[in-house]
């Protein structure tokens, strides 16, 4: 075995060699691996897969990463040597501990998404599945589908390679082994059922051709036979019977589907006897069946073309025919086109189902055997019309029912109740039907029409006894009136009387006849649709609409009552969005529905609530007049809502900005206030509180709308700043305290305004923060950060290397444009490992810290460092900072400040904490030598502030570290 290893070492050598030439050659990315659960039937994993087209023989893949979350390579070499065909990596994970064998399925064929032009006309997928660990697949013996028998160790995430035989693979499923079975032996039960009804049709009319004798029944027949055979070829049957190649499948699959465009014009040309109407028809039939029978002939050369004229020409002969059996029905009135619209018309409706399935529209797997029984339903719908026709003697049968069964009959089908009032008897009748409705008993509403007006709601009463005695008293018109009967139960139902008078031989009302409907279910949906247009789904308080109204209300009366002073609130939760994205809408669903309740019992019957956008409420105060009430009830709102809400076992901290408009009325009804102005005043406060940092309450004031208008007019020239060239990158130091060296810098930016002058950051940056262009200026910030501590580190030798942090806002963050971006600066620009600084605030990073810790380990691998600023100042979870890849700590200046004082034990604490996790610390707001000394002592490692340098520019960083200026 000794003699052995140096051989089994070049070996390993060689294999790594070709391994990395490979790898260099051929394209592969890690894979996204898919959850595998015990209770899971069935999993699709088609859109989950990746495809590859290899350019050789061996392709390499990286695979999902495992338990450990590392990622790994494997080679995978084709069958064939030489040979170069595409594949399919998908990824499994099972995370329980048990052991799970699942099925993997890939059909031959499948309708559903096989297109119309050069149609997939199936074949086998799969050649071969390579496994990265494990039981390697073993394939399942199947004339429909490529089945091989997974088995997933437990704890364990594996990467599956598989060898295409083709370019397409229509769908790939992991089944249940058990919940497979059940679904073929359903389906072969179901396609059996089938195909033994499509043989009985087609033999049946076979049989009647051969006893009737007429033209129409050898069509029928011929039609049938070709919908048994597309059955049979479709559903596996005839593969079963008479083993077949997979190109002489293709071959049957599409020489059936031209036949069957075939025999379906040949049955219309019978049917419709289409030579007796123009010669013309006959010559289109038959240059077009001699066309179809033509692709019966390609399809032994080219199937994917012959099936795709094949489907074209069957959804022709479809509409075409729709067209013409609606013109010889309507124009001529010839009974078999009569006869046949219901059928024809059921024919294209499929041809519209089968075109939605085959161009991917439709995409469930029933989609294919329930077109095949819509067909044969079809071709049994034509042979009953076929005899219909036949054996009726050619003619439509004549109804032998008189005008009065016939207006009994259609009021039977109506399902209305009969009212007839005998005005001079003073005598109704009613159906029974409507006192089993009611519950009540036999011929309670039978007799005076005072015995109705018992049951009648009280509000219906007097609208009801009028409409009758406006038909009595004008001996004419029509009564179309809906009223409400109470049952025996309580509650009331809504009927529709539809009812007109009988006038007698002297010119009285002698009777009203008509008919009751129950229209309680209109009613009902008319009120909710009502109710819907002016209130909140979720919560079911008013909507903007409602609360617009209701404020022009208040306004009014207003104008009116100088007692009444109406105040508006606005508030609207804070920070909601980064909530719902948390933990989810329907977790924030159900805390605006939770809040809106809270709200609700804060407010007296004359006040209004209101929804009016997504976490925006607005609420109408006229219980209160003074503006310190006023202004105490906006308090009680903000504590409500900061009230903890328990959701999951887990409680949601929440803040409001509110704000407040107080009325003010001018002299006259010209000083009336304007509603919109009211409630824009109000968001106006409202996001001036937010403005300010959310959780506190504005009253609106009149320089507010100035406000506003300087705002938009910043936001307007902040979006242009950066195409203007006005922002400027500037320099902090970063000094090492061991020996006052320059470390590194803090990128700051700065705007240059044309016109206002320098602007500070205080001011534009939440403004670029609310509007989005906080994104393209911390772009902006990283490259011209990336590209000038390049410039310092190709012109300075030294180690460790000069580095510079630039920060990240919240947008960025969140979007995972941010690992592409940082990726491409480093790539570009060369820096050093570790040297480009992304420094996160501490709050930034606990909103989602889920989301952060994930986000910040990629960019960590990238070779980007991480800095967690003001550390100390926010949550201070401790728990969390060691699941963070940071490496260096920047200390809040208030903590070097409180050391002035004599207060170094939470800075002390702060240091040691730091070491102990061998993070850097950074130290903001030295101002003097004396703080430098100071935090040198306490082992601080670097500081920045007024005693080493304000911000500088590129020029001056450059003359500051010795660098030599990049040559142009």
């Amino acid at each position: 075995m000794r003699t052995l290893s140096p051989a089994l070492a070049a070996l390993t050598v060689l294999a790594g060699l070709v391994a990395g030439l490979l790898g260099a050659l051929t394209p592969a990315h890690a894979v996204e691996a898919v959850r595998v659960t015990l209770d899971a039937p069935a999993l699709d994993l088609t859109p989950m897969i990746e495809r590859y087209r290899s350019d050789g023989e061996m392709i390499q893949i990286s695979t999902a990463p495992g338990k450990d979350g590392i990622v790994r390579r494997i080679a995978v070499k084709a069958r064939e040597p030489g040979a170069r065909p595409d594949w399919m990596v998908f990824a499994l994970t099972n995370d329980t501990d048990e052991q799970i064998d699942r099925l993997l399925v890939a059909p031959h064929f499948r309708l559903v998404g096989s297109g119309v032009v050069w149609p997939d006309l199936g074949g086998s997928r799969i050649a071969a599945i390579t496994a990265s660990e494990g039981i390697r697949p073993e394939r399942d013996e199947s004339l429909e589908a490529d089945q091989f028998l997974i088995t997933i160790d437990p704890g364990t995430t594996v990467t599956y390679v598989a060898e295409l035989k083709g370019p397409n693979v229509p769908q790939v499923y992991l089944w249940d082994q058990d919940a497979y079975r059940k679904k073929t032996a359903g389906l072969t039960l179901y396609k059996g059922i089938i195909i033994g009804i499509s043989g009985l049709l087609a033999l049946f009319l076979t049989i009647i051709f051969v006893v009737k004798g007429a033209i129409i029944f050898p069509a029928a027949a011929a039609l049938s036979w070709a919908v048994l055979a597309y059955a049979c070829i479709d559903f596996g049957f005839l593969q079963r019977v008479f083993p077949v190649t997979e190109s002489a499948e293709r071959i049957y699959r599409a020489s059936a589907e031209a036949v069957l465009g075939a025999t379906l014009l040949v049955f219309l040309f019978a049917y419709l006897n289409l030579s007796r109407w123009h010669v013309r028809y006959s010559h289109v039939a038959f240059f077009w069946l001699i066309f179809l029978a033509g692709l019966v002939g390609l399809a032994v050369f080219d199937p994917p073309v012959a099936a795709g004229v094949a489907r074209i020409s069957m959804a022709a002969v479809a509409g075409v025919g729709l067209m013409l059996i609606l013109y010889l029905a309507v124009h001529n009135g010839y009974d078999r086109a009569i006869l046949l619209v219901p059928t024809w018309l059921l024919l294209l409706f499929w041809v519209v189902a089968a075109g939605f399935a085959i161009t991917g529209q439709i995409g469930s797997d029933l989609v294919q055997p329930a077109l095949i029984g819509g067909l044969v339903l079809i071709v049994m719908l034509i042979g009953f019309t076929v005899m219909q026709h036949a054996f009726a003697g050619g003619g439509l049968s004549h109804s032998l029912v008189s005008d009065t069964e016939r207006r009994a009959l259609a009021l039977m089908g109506a399902g209305d109740i009969v009212f007839d009032w005998d005005v001079p008897g003073d005598r109704v009748f009613a159906g029974p039907e409507i006192e089993a409705q009611l519950g009540l008993k036999r011929g309670a509403l039978e007799g005076p029409a005072a015995n109705w007006l018992g049951l009648l709601h009280p509000f219906d009463v007097e609208r009801y006894s009028a409409a009758l005695d406006t038909v009595i008293e004008e001996r004419r018109g029509r009564i179309v009136h809906d009223f409400r009967l109470r049952s025996a139960a309580g509650p009331y139902a809504w009927y529709r009387l539809k009812a007109r008078p009988v006038i007698g031989t002297d010119g009285e009302v002698i009777r009203i006849v008509g008919t009751i409907s129950d229209v309680t279910e209109l009613k009902t949906a008319e009120e909710r649709l009502l109710h819907d247009a002016v209130h909140d789904s979720l919560t079911g308080l008013p909507n903007r609409e409602l609360l617009h109204d209701r404020l022009d209300a208040a306004l009014a009366l207003a104008s009116q009552d100088a007692r009444l002073k109406p105040a508006v609130i606005v508030l609207d939760i804070d920070r909601f969005k980064a909530i719902n994205d948390a933990i989810g809408l329907s977790a924030g669903d159900s805390i605006l529905l939770t809040l809106s309740r809270r709200l609700g019992r804060l407010l007296r019957p004359q006040d209004t609530l209101a929804r009016v956008a997504g976490d925006e409420f607005a609420v109408i105060l006229l219980s209160e007049r003074e503006p310190d009430r006023i202004l105490a009830f906006a308090e009680m709102i903000r504590r409500a809502i900061a009230t903890p809400v328990t959701y999951a076992d887990r409680e949601v901290f929440l803040t409001v900005s509110v704000g407040v408009v107080l009325y003010e009325a001018g002299p006259g009804n010209a000083g009336q206030p304007k509603r919109d102005e009211v409630v824009k005043s109000a968001q106006m406060a409202m996001i001036q509180a937010k403005r300010g940092g959310g959780d506190r309450i504005e009253i609106f004031r009149a320089n507010m709308r100035t406000e506003r208008s300087d705002r938009l007019m910043l936001e307007a020239d902040l979006r242009k700043a950066l195409e203007r060239n006005e922002i400027r990158v500037l320099f902090q130091p970063i000094v090492r305290l061991e020996d006052r060296t320059v470390a590194g810098f803090e990128t700051l930016l700065r705007w240059d305004h044309p016109k206002l002058g320098r602007i500070p950051p205080a001011t534009f940056l939440p403004v670029a923060e609310e509007t989005g262009v906080i994104v393209a200026l911390g772009n902006f910030a990283i490259e011209r950060t990336a590209l000038e501590l390049a410039a310092w580190q190709r012109s300075l030798d030294v180690e460790p290397p000069i580095f510079a942090s630039v920060n990240v806002s919240s947008r960025q963050l969140l979007r995972h444009d941010l690992l592409h971006d940082v990726k491409t600066v480093i790539a570009r620009t060369g820096v050093l490992p570790g040297s480009l600084k992304l420094e996160l605030s501490e709050g930034l990073v606990m909103e989602n810290p889920e989301y952060a810790a994930q986000m910040l380990a990629r960019i960590h691998d990238l070779g980007a460092g991480l800095s967690l600023d003001d550390f100390g100042t926010g949550y201070s979870a401790l728990a969390y900072l060691q699941r963070f890849p940071f490496d260096t700590l920047k200390i809040d200046q208030s903590f070097v400040r409180q050391m002035g004082q004599g207060r170094t034990a939470m800075l002390r604490s702060l240091m040691r904490m730091a070491q102990e996790l061998g993070l850097a610390v950074v130290a903001e707001g030295a101002e003097s030598e004396e703080d430098a000394q100071g935090l040198q002592e306490l082992g601080c490692d670097y500081a920045q502030g007024a005693a080493f340098g304000e911000p500088m520019t590129m020029l001056q960083a450059r003359q500051l570290v010795g660098a030599a200026p990049e040559a142009a």
